[in-house]
């Protein structure tokens, strides 16, 4: 029986072959006791709040997949521009449509869209010249995008300093650059881990790698000791190994020993 602190809605449902009448109860706004400690302010708030979380879940969810579609869809493969201008010219297209930045190799001149989101059309005069250094920070680039990229085999600076989107399957991915990228900027990934970086190891050619304030990964200083026993020509940046005293007997001989590593 509905009592009459709660108000009945009637809602019909198809059964087979006829439609059949449900009595759902829903509790309406109350002016009721509050707990103690609690304003009549915030009861009325927390209230509507309970009865209207179904709403709020629904919005947020709505949101989370608007947000993936527009991730997809910037990261969509130039194929289009590619056939008809060149890979060169489709690679600025995307950078500059994600409002990244580019140079050309052998210029001085850099390519980038302004607050707006404008950028000039003059790329498209050098379809044969390839690019040399890609600043991607702080865009939604992410493993799809790299489609419209890894046709730069010339590529030696890439900076992803700041990308949402930049997790292990995309480092894993950038092996494709092993004989041309010399710098690589991962600061501020958020979704990076040790697994990631483990895999570049494929880029021998490294020389500067730059790991500030990557949140997910764990004992930097031990990260970068192994990064660099694989990359030994290359200067990791934003973790510090600090010092490490270490203190072991040697059993033929007896007496303690101190070893530091830096």
């Amino acid at each position: 029986m509905i009592t009459p602190n709660m108000a009945a809605s009637m809602l019909m449902r198809w059964r087979g072959s006829g439609w059949a009448c449900l009595s759902v109860a829903r509790r309406p706004f109350t002016s009721g006791p509050a707990p103690a400690g609690v304003s009549k302010l915030q009861s009325t708030f927390l209230l509507y709040l309970c009865q209207r979380f179904h709403d709020v879940e629904q919005l947020v969810a709505w949101s989370s997949r608007l947000r993936s579609w527009v991730v997809r869809r910037k990261n969509r493969y130039y194929g289009y521009t590619q056939r008809q201008y060149g890979e060169n010219v489709a690679t600025a297209f995307y950078i500059l449509s994600m409002r990244g930045a580019f140079r050309f190799a052998e210029q001085s001149e850099w390519f980038r869209p302004d607050s707006r989101g404008k950028f000039s059309w003059d790329f498209v005069n050098f379809p044969d010249v390839r690019l040399e250094e890609v600043d991607m920070s702080r865009t939604l680039m992410n493993y799809t995008g790299l489609d419209n990229l890894v046709c730069q085999r010339g590529l030696r600076i890439l900076s992803l300093q700041g990308c949402p989107e930049v997790d292990d399957w995309f480092l894993s991915r950038l092996h494709v650059f092993k004989d041309s990228l010399e710098e690589l900027d991962l600061s501020h990934c958020p979704h990076v881990t040790v697994g990631g970086l483990a895999a570049l190891h494929h880029l021998r050619r490294l020389r500067r790698l730059d790991l500030s304030f990557l949140p997910r990964v764990q004992n930097p200083g031990m990260v970068r000791i192994l990064l660099e026993e694989v990359l030994p020509h290359c200067h990791i940046t934003g973790v510090e190994t600090g010092l490490m005293y270490i203190t072991y007997w040697p059993e033929s001989i007896g007496q303690s020993h101190s070893v530091t590593l830096e």
